[in-house]
């Protein structure tokens, strides 16, 4: 466990030092279309993607990549770490996020979102907010951009019990676009609320589509099935994993 320790006290240095590099990389997209800064943020990912595999022992597997459509779509995605917040920008060309509104008010990072028309919110605004939000994301998303939404709204633990949230399932009315469902097991490598990184195989699942024009319950009843049955194997098989490399104790994922 101190060799665990020590590297993920590096791989946590060198992260956040590689991401001023990559904010000052960006800056000169400011004069460029918005496609600019998503290709560097898109580099930004798969660097640091890199770099925790050679220091933590953290490789990546993505599967079902043939099913992701072109073109306007949800992509509703589990949400255990702060590592799918980056990773899933590899995929999609226009990418959208919901995210607090505080954010931008980060120099240069929060310019970037700005740049590129991230949506903010205030949390605990109340109906009138989560309207205005699922409105614009609606918007956007028929311009033909990917929402990368999560929709129980949080980072929650490995096992805690899902709560999926309203919003997600309004705005998949209201853009009449299809949705991808992902399951992943990050929380068993990047834990929330720790800077501990454990070694063993990341997976990401892209799952079937759910085609447009579903009632907001079948919806919700759809995506929230897929997404749970097809996270619980996936934590399942890294745990197994984790037993084997941890010599029959699994690591703690928070």
């Amino acid at each position: 466990m101190v060799a665990i320790f020590l590297r993920s006290l590096v791989f946590n240095v060198l992260f956040y030092i590689g991401l001023v590099f990559w904010i000052i990389v960006g800056i000169p997209t400011f004069l460029m279309p918005r496609r600019g800064i998503v290709t560097v943020a898109q580099l930004w990912a798969r660097s640091s993607i890199c770099m925790m595999r050679v220091i933590c022992n953290i490789k990546v597997e993505y599967r079902g990549v043939e099913k992701i459509p072109d073109g306007p779509l949800i992509v509703a995605s589990k949400h255990q770490s702060m590592w799918e917040t980056f990773a899933l920008l590899q995929f999609f060309p226009e990418p959208l996020f919901i995210l607090k509104r505080e954010l931008k008010w980060i120099p240069f990072f929060g310019w970037y979102l700005i740049k590129t028309n991230m949506i903010g919110v205030k949390r605990g605004a109340g109906g009138r907010s989560l309207t205005t939000m699922t409105r614009r994301a609606g918007e956007e998303v028929r311009r033909g951009r990917q929402l990368i939404i999560f929709p129980e709204g949080t980072r929650t633990a490995v096992d805690a019990p899902p709560q999926y949230k309203a919003g997600v399932a309004q705005v998949y009315v209201d853009s009449g676009v299809r949705c991808l469902p992902v399951a992943l097991n990050s929380g068993l490598f990047w834990p929330r609320r720790t800077f501990m990184r454990y070694p063993g195989t990341l997976v990401v699942e892209f799952l079937d589509p759910l085609p447009p024009g579903l009632s907001r319950n079948e919806f919700t009843a759809r995506v929230s099935a897929a997404i749970e049955a097809a996270t619980r194997r996936l934590v399942a098989a890294g745990r197994e994993e984790q037993a084997r490399l941890f010599g029959g104790v699994p690591a703690k994922a928070a």
